[in-house]
């Protein structure tokens, strides 16, 4: 069963998300507030897998509320769910700890794949997103960049973090082992002196030219 949380101030919007994840069968709305002014405490008592989060909040923006949520319960997923577009907002949250990123004009078939595929280790964007991320580290660097030495193969494996790729994906991607993907990535983190997926996702936002 997949725990979820909901932080949205819109009430209609936000009661229609919960009816949509509780019609789930493997899925259930533990979380459903209109801010973060208290979620410390929310998130003691319901302690959701994912939370599905607004950027536009009142008090407490979306992008700092992932910044609180990772650094009390880092094992939290959280997949920002937005009308915001713009890049600076999009890797704002993402450097702050976000793992995916929607847009409230998502289907909601797609939001409903979405929690899955981030329940499984994937990283789920709206297309358009997606390519926005892809873009920024396409660009070639404005100044010198470290060399972390990362092999051909750990590149594109790391690429395919950034593109929301979860590990079995990868793994059929480049025909190899999912043990094989895990051992790869252990090295990336290794490399760019980073813990998490969210934070080598960052990394690549923060210096394209790695």
């Amino acid at each position: 069963m997949i725990k979820v949380g909901i932080v949205e101030d819109n009430n209609a919007l936000r009661g229609s998300l919960t009816k949509l994840i509780n019609s789930h069968e493997n899925m259930a709305c533990v979380l459903s507030v209109n801010s973060l002014m208290h979620i410390i405490g929310d998130l003691v008592n319901a302690m959701p897998n994912i939370i599905l989060m607004d950027i536009g909040l009142p008090n407490i923006s979306g992008i700092e509320g992932v910044k609180l949520v990772k650094l009390n319960f880092p094992e939290i997923q959280i997949l920002m769910f937005t009308v915001f577009e713009d890049e600076d907002k999009i890797f704002d949250a993402i450097r702050n700890g976000a793992s995916g990123y929607l847009l409230k004009k998502t289907p909601p078939e797609e939001i409903i794949a979405a929690i899955i595929e981030l329940n499984s280790g994937g990283a789920p964007m709206t297309a358009s997103i997606a390519r926005k991320v892809i873009q920024s580290f396409q660009q070639p660097p404005t100044a010198a960049q470290p060399d972390y030495s990362l092999t051909a193969r750990e590149k594109e494996i790391l690429y395919g973090l950034v593109e929301g790729l979860s590990y079995k994906k990868i793994a059929e991607k480049y025909f190899l082992s999912i043990s094989t993907i895990r051992t790869h990535i252990c090295n990336i983190y290794a490399k760019l002196h980073v813990n998490s997926k969210s934070q080598a996702v960052a990394k690549v936002l923060q210096k394209p030219g790695l």
